[in-house]
């Protein structure tokens, strides 16, 4: 039966009173949603039961329905917890977000990297089943997460001038700094002893020019482009990339620099142009897959956080996906001004939505 809003029956006077979003709770209850689960429950006078949003049991005459806040609250007013669904009991996605949140403390915690088998047997799980739970819930598979955790460790110890730079790769849970010099660059984008310094050895030539979006910074390392900044002022622009590299070799562009960023100013003003230049990307393993996705997104086109999210095998991360976006720092080249929410309508920027929308706009007179 279709719920509708004119029969909700108001709640007792002894229970607290509801926000005004009981629209929204009888569409929940109509389509069993169970990301409303926790959040009230809803009880049947003709069976004297309370239910969580999600419970599979035929709906109810809406006459019959009143909403309530807390267990504690439908219970006092006389009704007794739903035997198919459980209301006071921990939901199934609760207990697999707690058996996942333990997990990560595992992996944080331990010396040496888990192996799947071994947190899945904590966990409960085949090693299949808690790795796809892993993956939907943090974005990362379970190694991905505890390489980046040990690399946080990495940073911390490196910047804490009391430790060698060799303690500092062992105590992040790094049994051999040959391996993980190897992997330096991808990790922190330099050499440990290098970024300790604060990029001391590290060349960075940049240029400032100007747009039709206003200033434009255009930086690059040895590896490629490192940094692509939009702004109003080129004073904070330049301040941004020293902030980044407070002690790197920032040289300033010479004539073929220059003619680097006029390439970048004109991808900017025609983006069918394209842009065929190196990238020095740097991030966590899930922001480089976000990245990736969103250079795939072609000129002219928008996709949803959601749809990124589904592209890189994570439905659930959504929240991550946006924050993936926020932390890009090559505006244009890796396009995170495609993605918008899922009702088409812009959403935050980095270098603002007026930015945003006319970049949109350029791109869609092709």
């Amino acid at each position: 039966m279709t719920l509708v809003t004119k029969d909700i029956i108001p709640i007792t006077d002894a229970e607290p009173r509801l926000p005004a979003t009981e629209d929204r709770w009888w569409q929940a209850i109509a389509e069993r949603d169970a990301a409303f689960d926790g959040q009230f429950v809803f009880s049947v006078r003709t069976t004297g039961v309370y239910c969580r949003p999600s419970c599979p049991a035929r709906h109810a005459k809406p006459e019959n329905i009143s909403f309530h806040l807390t267990c504690e609250a439908a219970e006092a007013a006389g009704f007794r917890a739903c035997r198919r669904c459980y209301p006071n009991a921990a939901s199934l996605a609760q207990k697999h977000a707690a058996t996942i949140a333990k997990a990560c403390r595992s992996i944080e915690d331990a010396e040496e990297l888990p192996l799947l088998d071994e947190l899945a047997q904590e966990a409960g799980m085949s090693p299949f089943h808690f790795h796809r739970l892993f993956k939907a819930a943090t974005g990362v598979t379970p190694k991905a997460y505890g390489i980046a955790k040990r690399a946080e460790r990495v940073r911390s110890g490196l910047a804490d001038s009391r430790s060698s730079v060799t303690s500092a790769i062992y105590d992040a849970g790094f049994n051999s700094s040959s391996r993980f010099y190897e992997k330096s660059h991808a990790v922190l984008g330099m050499t440990p002893t290098d970024y300790r310094k604060g990029g001391e050895n590290v060349v960075i030539r940049f240029a400032v020019g100007e747009c039709s979006l206003g200033s434009i910074l255009v930086a690059q390392s040895e590896k490629g482009i490192c940094a692509i900044l939009l702004g109003d002022d080129p004073d904070l622009l330049v301040r941004d990339l020293q902030d980044r590299f407070p002690r790197a070799r920032l040289i300033g562009g010479d004539e073929v620099f220059d003619r680097l960023v006029a390439e970048v100013v004109g991808f900017v003003e025609h983006p069918s142009i394209g842009l065929n230049l190196p990238l020095d990307v740097r991030g966590t393993a899930f922001q480089q897959r976000v990245w990736q996705a969103l250079r795939a997104i072609p000129a002219g086109k928008t996709v949803s956080y959601a749809e990124i999210a589904d592209r890189i095998g994570s439905p659930k991360a959504v929240r991550a996906v946006a924050g993936a976006c926020a932390a890009n720092h090559i505006a244009v080249a890796i396009p995170c001004h495609r993605v918008v929410r899922h009702d088409g309508a812009l959403s935050g920027y980095r270098w603002g939505v007026e930015r945003k929308h006319a970049l949109l706009v350029k791109e869609a007179k092709g």
